[in-house]
């Protein structure tokens, strides 16, 4: 599996793509009280507002915080999409 992570993508990213591939769907909270190591609900939040503009995961439905992986967000964990050449998300278009 070699991943092609875009240069604005965290080591968060990665894990939260991971943490949804495995349980299916979750929300930012689920996300931040499960991880292995530190990472606030915002911070997550803030990540998945993230992967969700560049189509690696989706909310369940309009409006939701539940989210899902998408099929690019699937295909990137096994290497088949590079991020980085998709537009990049825009911390202004994050929820406030």
């Amino acid at each position: 599996m070699n991943r092609k992570p875009a240069r604005w993508m965290c080591t968060l990213d990665e894990r939260i793509l991971e943490y949804l591939e495995e349980e299916g769907w979750s929300t930012p909270k689920l996300i931040s009280q499960r991880m292995k190591f530190n990472a606030s609900r915002g911070r997550v939040e803030e990540r998945c507002e993230m992967l969700a503009q560049v189509g690696l995961i989706v909310p369940i439905y309009e409006g939701s915080e539940m989210y899902e992986l998408t099929g690019d967000g699937r295909d990137y964990l096994v290497g088949g999409v590079d991020v980085e050449l998709r537009p990049r998300p825009s911390p202004d278009a994050i929820r406030g």
